[in-house]
């Protein structure tokens, strides 16, 4: 008998909560084959068999918090569920199943819960990540055309209906993930003395050279020219000029950190999470529009991992995706400095003595006053709109 443990989640990861136990006592199951889902503060983690066996019991049931290193389940090696299925059949029956148990093991896990639930089959799925895995929209695509085959239900029996003015309410457990969000939120205004400067920035330049280079860029490097590797770029060349916003504070020291590893905040499912690009400083804006398109496929489908999420010396949030003109973002601790994006606008600008309309975009700098001065905070902004208002002096930067 062997114990099914909460494995090490990563650093700083000390509890999880269980999301779902994949398997059920009684159940044989072969090696590697997912036992039970958690959910962290970061991300969704699976454990696995480390022998084929039965599942004998569990021990702490679905939505508990559970430490890491306990004891959950237990499960009796023996034969696993492949050596119980196994039946003197001709290679052909066998070969469904076989194919079945492929597909399962390239499928994500996000991919794995939706398919079992709507009962697809995810050897009828055709995969498009990399090596054929099998992600979470193909599995809803597979799901979509289904109605249409299907004759029509029967009509089901009606809902009550909502009366005009009736006052409902629904309770919903926070996950993990939320409630830590919303933990370190309140923690990053209670803690720093959290102030926030504005700037505008006329993205004409930017856009010009986009549309300039956009097809030889894609067919160059296989991935569009976005936005996002210019602010990367303009973030780290302020950052070199104004070093304390990209320090921490640890006790009555200042950490100065030279290296620069950007964190990009992303809105997924189940909340906003921070993946970082390491060393981003030595990144091409290629290698930088390639790891933020990576970021945001496995924000999507649930595979972002642990290392993916850790560190991070300074942060840039864009509201503007959703439409946000102007936004006051909240810091990352133990960071310093995130630098907030919005949408870009076209308004009416004083240029030499000329009204003229420009495509301009509002950007804000939080950043903690007990380290940096409101003169840094200040001229770090306006470092960022010379880059992006001239961004051929980025290729002049060290």
């Amino acid at each position: 008998m062997s114990n099914v443990v909460v494995p090490q989640l990563g650093e700083s990861v000390v509890e999880a909560r269980i999301a779902r136990w994949l398997k059920q006592p009684g159940d044989r199951v072969n090696t590697g084959d997912a036992l039970v889902s958690l959910e962290t503060d970061k991300v969704d983690v699976e454990v696995p068999a480390d022998h084929p066996g039965t599942l004998v019991s569990i021990t702490r049931q679905d939505g508990e918090d559970v430490k890491v290193g306990e004891v959950i389940g237990m499960l009796e090696p023996g034969e696993g569920a492949a050596a119980a299925a196994a039946a003197p059949a001709s290679a052909s029956a066998t070969a469904a199943p076989a194919k079945a148990q492929a597909a399962d093991a390239k499928a994500t896990p996000t991919a794995k819960r939706i398919a079992e639930a709507n009962q697809v089959k995810l050897d009828a799925v055709a995969g498009t990540g990399s090596a054929g895995r099998i992600m979470k929209a193909d599995v809803t695509q597979a799901i979509a055309p289904a109605p249409a085959a299907k004759p029509a239900p029967a009509p089901a029996a009606p809902r009550p209906a909502v009366v005009p003015g009736s006052r409902t309410e629904e309770r919903v457990r926070m996950t993990k993930r939320r409630a830590t969000i919303a933990r370190r939120l309140v923690e990053a205004q209670q803690t720093a003395a959290m102030l926030t400067t504005f700037n505008e920035v006329d993205m004409s330049a930017v856009m010009a050279m986009r549309a300039r280079y956009k097809e030889s860029f894609q067919k160059k490097h296989g991935v569009g020219l976005g936005f996002t590797s210019f602010f990367v770029k303009a973030s780290i060349a302020a950052l070199k000029a104004f070093p304390a916003l990209n320090a921490e504070i640890q006790g009555e020291e200042i950490l100065y950190k030279r290296y620069y590893d950007i964190g990009i905040a992303v809105g997924a499912e189940g909340g906003l999470v921070v993946p970082v690009l390491r060393d981003a400083d030595r990144m091409s804006f290629a290698g930088v529009e390639a790891a933020t398109r990576d970021f945001a496929t496995k924000a999507g489908n649930g595979t972002l991992s642990l290392a993916d999420l850790q560190g991070g010396t300074f942060t840039i949030t864009n509201g503007g995706v959703f439409g946000s003109l102007m936004s006051t973002p909240i810091l990352n601790p133990p960071q310093v400095g995130i630098l907030g994006l919005h949408k870009i606008a076209e308004r009416p600008v004083a240029v030499s003595g000329q009204v003229v309309i420009r495509p301009m975009m509002f950007v804000a700098l939080s950043y903690d006053h007990r380290i940096v001065d409101g003169r840094e905070a200040v001229q770090f902004l306006v470092r960022v709109k010379s880059c992006i208002e001239d961004p051929g002096s980025m290729l002049l930067e060290d």
